[in-house]
């Protein structure tokens, strides 16, 4: 199974195992200061039980941003508050902290995030935690940490613990040179922003993961989303919240944008926690979303 598609056919496959026909092979040690020693992964321990399949432990990185805090509301209602976790490096809202479980997690930090894994029995893991396209084009150095280290640190934590991962990728992946209307799943990519070239490497990193540790990798790409759940993560997406707001605050903005149809995502989020859900398309952008 290709394990990087766009949304519809692969949210409906969320809570079933991987399509992955190979063999189980031995997980890479690393040197204990970035990553402790990984023995090669034993099938029948690690095999999840229909219990953690019908409730899972769900650990939500970068919880604060824009996807987090309404995935983590739409999980707790279909698998209780107690399971799934919000992490982050910010302080959240009294309103958030009291919604359900919090933890500070840094994915840079190996250490911290294998221990939230072990110490809350995570079985799922959404990865969050990125530096979005206006953000890490400023700051290259911490988007490749932030982006591609800590994604490192999340598939190594995940292939460890037997978990099931999914990270979402993004429009972004796609460059200048891909072809358009419509753009197929797999085809020329070459991105030209930090943000795009580190989705990418998730993707194909996920991919690899998937074939060569019998991972459970998915991943999505996701269109420019705006939330009412948090502000403007730095990505292109912010100035449509800015306009909602101009009416209310001293907000100029000098740029004239035509119009563009929003879609709503709570169908997207539901086909990831329903998996006996009917996937028949392809793309968050289909009618039925609108």
């Amino acid at each position: 199974m290709p394990a990087v598609r766009t949304l519809w056919r692969v949210v409906g496959q969320m809570g079933q195992g991987p399509a992955c026909g190979c063999g189980m092979a031995a997980l890479p040690g690393r040197a204990l200061g970035t990553s402790p020693w990984q023995s090669p992964a034993d099938a029948s321990f690690h095999s999840a039980s229909s219990s953690e399949t019908d409730r899972p432990r769900v650990l939500i990185t970068g919880g604060l941003g824009q996807l987090g805090v309404g995935l983590a509301n739409l999980l707790r209602k279909q698998f209780g508050k107690d399971n799934v976790i919000l992490s982050d490096i910010r302080k959240p809202s009294d309103r958030v902290f009291h919604s359900g479980p919090f933890i500070y997690s840094d994915i840079l930090d190996y250490k911290n995030l294998r221990e939230s894994v072990v110490n809350h029995r995570i079985t799922w893991l959404f990865h969050y935690s990125a530096l979005l396209s206006a953000v890490g084009e400023a700051n290259v150095s911490l988007a490749r940490a932030v982006n591609i280290t800590g994604l490192h640190n999340v598939l190594d934590v995940a292939a460890e613990h037997n978990l099931r991962l999914f990270v979402p990728s993004t429009i972004g992946a796609f460059g200048p040179t891909s072809p358009r209307n419509p753009t197929p799943d797999l085809c020329t990519q070459r991105p030209r922003t930090i943000y795009g070239v580190s989705k990418v490497h998730a993707e194909l990193m996920g991919e690899y993961y998937h074939y060569r540790y019998g991972l459970d990798f998915r991943c999505l790409r996701y269109p420019g989303v705006i939330s009412a759940d948090s502000q403007p993560g730095g990505g292109t997406t912010a100035v449509c919240r800015l306009e909602f707001l101009h009416p209310l605050q001293e907000v100029h903005l000098r740029s004239s944008l035509s119009p563009l149809d929003l879609h709503w995502l709570r169908a997207a989020y539901a086909g990831v926690v329903n998996p006996a859900r009917e996937v028949t398309g392809y793309s968050v952008l289909e009618s039925d979303n609108i």
